[in-house]
């Protein structure tokens, strides 16, 4: 987590630049939506935002990330990125829970476990085989309960 913000603070940021990535003008009612939070409760978050120099947000006009607001946004969706892809390529968890699972994960990893799982991420979805042997074998232990027999050293 970014020093100085809170998780409910970094949804906003993660969401706006989400939002203003794919090339949207990002106004209340639309963070209201993706949120699923009142307006009165994204005006009263963008305040603080504003405050703290990471928005730049006149009523009724769009919502524009500062240089830094774009920072942290950019921070938060790549910890965002890295949980979900370790939740379902590695762990093979259901996108949608993979998902939620990850919007609460990216808020509390240190930057070296982060890194770290990144890594770890990187490594094993470029190995060289077409599936490895220990990925064989963990799916198997998922549907059975049990290590696969038929691997030598398997429950060993």
């Amino acid at each position: 987590m970014i020093t100085g913000q809170s998780s409910s603070m970094e949804d906003y940021l993660e969401a706006i630049g989400r939002l203003s990535e794919a090339g949207n003008i990002v106004r209340v009612t639309q963070l209201s939506k993706e949120l699923e939070v009142s307006k009165p409760s994204v005006s009263a978050a963008l305040n603080k935002l504003a405050k703290a120099g990471l928005v730049q947000h006149e009523r009724y006009a769009s919502i524009e990330l500062t240089v830094e607001g774009r920072r942290v946004a950019e921070d938060v969706i790549h910890r965002h990125e890295i949980m979900h892809r370790f939740l379902v390529e590695i762990l093979g968890i259901d996108r949608e829970r993979a998902e939620e699972d990850a919007c609460r994960m990216e808020h509390v990893l240190s930057p070296p476990s982060l890194e770290r799982f990144s890594e770890f991420v990187d490594f094993l979805t470029s190995c060289p085989q077409s599936e490895p042997a220990w990925h064989k074998g963990f799916s198997y232990y998922l549907k059975h309960g049990e290590h696969d027999p038929n691997v030598v050293g398997a429950g060993s």
